[in-house]
């Protein structure tokens, strides 16, 4: 399991899940712009939503007193196919594992009757 330092947003592997230090995750929906395990650091994703969203989630980790962050996104390296096949395998207890779980709705929008998305019209 690899674990995204949220102050450094660099990418730390975790050899023992069990005792992994405290973190957030993130459910979301998948944009255009994701950020992978192999553009994480590649300067010209900064500007992407996939980007932000990444860092906004890391800063909010950060605001919660968290200094790990798990998004599936950059976390697994998606171009190994046995490191997928465990992720896939491992991410209920992942989830299960983290310490509070945020949700992104990229559709959310905001009218006169308040948030609105898609999943709940």
């Amino acid at each position: 399991m690899r674990l995204l330092n949220a102050h450094t947003m660099q990418l730390e592997e975790i050899l023992d899940v069990e005792h992994a230090p405290a973190y957030a995750i993130l459910s979301h929906t998948w944009g255009e712009k994701e950020v992978t395990f192999q553009s994480l650091h590649d300067e010209k994703n900064k500007s992407t939503s996939g980007y932000r969203k990444i860092e906004s989630f890391c800063l909010q980790a950060i605001r919660d007193d968290f200094d790990y962050a798990w998004v599936d996104t950059c976390c697994i390296d998606k171009k190994d196919p046995t490191e997928l096949s465990e992720a896939i395998n491992s991410m209920f207890r992942w989830y299960q594992m983290s310490s509070v779980c945020y949700v992104y709705l990229s559709d959310v929008e905001v009218d006169e009757r308040g948030p609105q998305t898609y999943y709940f019209l």
